[in-house]
């Protein structure tokens, strides 16, 4: 996956438009406007959909072994166990869901405390973390990833964390771009002036005046994390069943897909729609943050 620190980079020294300006801006991005009504039907669906429907995720009917879509009860078919595709679904999408949340947050924290730090002292510390942040950015995700998985015993907590981990090195070097411009500017040498800690200057100063490359970065790094989710769950090092992810879902689906690509379809549709939403989403946040676009 390539980095999305180029795409994603705002001026630092120009303000932000107003809310209502970015607001008409986002709007005018019909395809981010789709993505964000397709993320909000996923949640829905992930959160509230297993209670609104008369099936279990977890229940077997031998009987009803592969039945297709459309074809009877179950909407949108079974799997080789008999259970309700429709149930497994939206269960699993709450697990690739979650993971994809609780890793983007973990790596804004990590990527944002790193970056700020780099950023505003410079010098041998920042040059030290930023060199340790292009060491690990040298090794690629996927083949990181799946090495610190066989590592740990696998689980939705070990999953998230171990994504969180790999995913933090971009949002480091766009933090330590825009504290690195910000930190001459004219309110942040009067409040050190003024007294005000190297905490204080950092976290309430100078990185909320950064805050649109960050809301980019987390939009686009939940998808980043969704979608690494799935490739470790395919490969068997992720979530492990019977908790079912939409990436241990396509795992199972291999060797039906001949006989039941249904099983294939579905869990890989949800994933491309879920990573395509947050990347038109991602990308309309970035067009309506940025102080460069025309507000007329």
């Amino acid at each position: 996956m390539s980095s999305t620190t180029d795409a994603i980079a705002l001026p630092v020294a120009e303000t932000l438009p107003p809310r209502n300006t970015a607001w008409r801006r986002f709007r005018r991005h019909r395809l981010a406007m789709l993505g964000a009504i397709i993320i909000a039907i996923l949640l829905f669906g992930s959160v509230a959909g297993p209670y609104l429907i008369p099936y279990n995720d977890t229940h077997i009917d031998i009987m009803q072994r592969f039945a297709p879509p459309f074809s009877g009860a179950h909407v949108l078919g079974t799997d080789e166990l008999g259970r309700d595709m429709l149930a497994r679904l939206m269960m699993g999408g709450r697990i690739s869901l979650a993971v994809g949340f609780a890793a983007m947050a973990i790596s804004m924290v990590i990527g944002i405390s790193v970056g700020a730090i780099a950023g505003y002292y410079g010098g041998a510390v920042g040059a030290a973390l930023m060199r340790f942040v292009d060491a690990v950015l040298c090794f690629p995700t996927i083949f990181l990833l799946l090495a610190l998985a066989a590592l740990v015993e696998p689980g939705v907590g070990s999953i998230t964390l171990l994504i969180a981990a790999t995913a933090w090195m971009d949002v480091a070097r766009i933090v330590e771009a825009q504290i690195r411009a910000l930190r001459e500017r004219d309110f942040a040498t009067a409040a050190e002036a003024l007294g005000a800690s190297d905490g204080y200057i950092v976290f309430r100063e100078l990185v909320p005046n950064a805050v649109a490359p960050i809301v980019v970065s987390a939009t686009l790094n939940v998808a980043k994390a969704i979608l690494l989710e799935s490739y470790v769950s395919f490969l068997g090092y992720g979530i492990q069943p019977p908790v079912a992810s939409w990436g241990n879902m396509l795992n199972n689906a291999q060797i039906y897909l001949t006989s039941a690509p249904w099983l294939a379809i579905l869990p890989g549709l949800l994933i491309t729609l879920a990573v395509t939403s947050f990347n038109f989403l991602g990308d309309g946040l970035r067009d309506a943050l940025d102080p460069r676009m025309d507000s007329h």
